[in-house]
C-alpha cells in the first residue's frame, strides 16, 4: 500500500519535499494512533507484543530508508519505538537510568502509564515493582524540569506545516505553440 502510494506520487511528478511531508504526516499518524491504542489497552502491554510491534516498525523504517531516504520520516515513529522497547526492557531498580534515557521522546505520563499497564506474559515474569515506577517517575520529573509533559495521549489530529518549494520551469512559455485543435480562443500569443 505504501509503495503504491509512493509510486503514484512519484509518477505524477510530485516534488520530493512534498512526498516527504506526506509520509512524515502519515508516519506521525500511525505512531500517534498506535501509541494511544497501546496506552488504552492493558492486553497489549506485555513483552511479546513489544517485540512484535518493534519488528513491524523495523519494516516501516526499512521501507522509508529504501523509498524516501529522509530521516525526518522515521523520527516520527520514535515514541512508539520507545514504547515497544520499554515493554521489552528489564524493569529492576538498577535499570531506572537506562529506561529514562531510552524513552526521551515519550512524556512522563506515557511512560508511567505503560509501566503500570505492563502485564507479565507468563508465570516466570513478575509485575513491574511499584518502587521502580516511582523511581522512574521521580527521575523523569527531575530531568524534565519546567517543561510541560502532562499529555498522556498523542494528538492524532496534529498536522505538520507543509512547505511548497519553488522550482523554476525550464520550459519557456513564450516559445510554446498552442494547437488550433484545442479550441482555446482566450489564449493568444503576444
Amino acid at each position: 500500500e505504501l509503495t503504491g502510494f509512493h509510486r503514484t506520487l512519484t509518477l505524477h511528478g510530485v516534488d520530493h519535499e512534498i512526498i516527504v511531508s506526506v509520509f512524515r504526516q502519515l508516519f506521525y499518524y500511525m505512531c500517534a494512533s498506535s501509541l494511544n491504542n497501546l496506552l488504552l489497552r492493558k492486553d497489549l502491554c506485555h513483552w511479546s507484543k513489544g517485540m512484535n510491534i518493534r519488528y513491524n516498525l523495523s519494516h516501516l523504517e526499512q521501507w522509508a530508508r529504501d523509498k524516501i531516504n529522509d530521516v525526518t520520516i522515521t523520527n516520527e515513529l520514535a515514541p512508539i519505538i520507545q514504547a515497544s522497547q520499554l515493554l521489552q526492557a528489564r524493569k529492576s531498580d538498577e535499570d531506572v537510568a537506562t529506561v529514562c534515557e531510552m524513552c526521551n521522546k515519550m512524556s512522563v505520563p506515557q511512560i508511567v502509564k505503560l509501566l503500570n499497564l505492563y502485564t507479565p506474559a507468563d508465570d516466570f515474569e513478575e509485575r513491574v515493582p511499584l518502587s521502580f515506577i516511582r523511581k522512574v517517575q521521580q527521575r523523569l520529573k527531575e530531568q524534565a524540569g519546567n517543561q510541560d509533559q502532562s499529555t498522556l495521549l498523542m494528538d492524532t489530529k496534529y498536522n505538520f506545516p507543509v512547505r511548497f518549494p519553488f522550482k523554476p520551469s525550464s520550459i519557456q512559455l513564450e516559445e510554446i505553440e498552442i494547437p488550433e485543435v484545442l479550441n482555446l480562443p482566450m489564449l493568444k500569443k503576444v
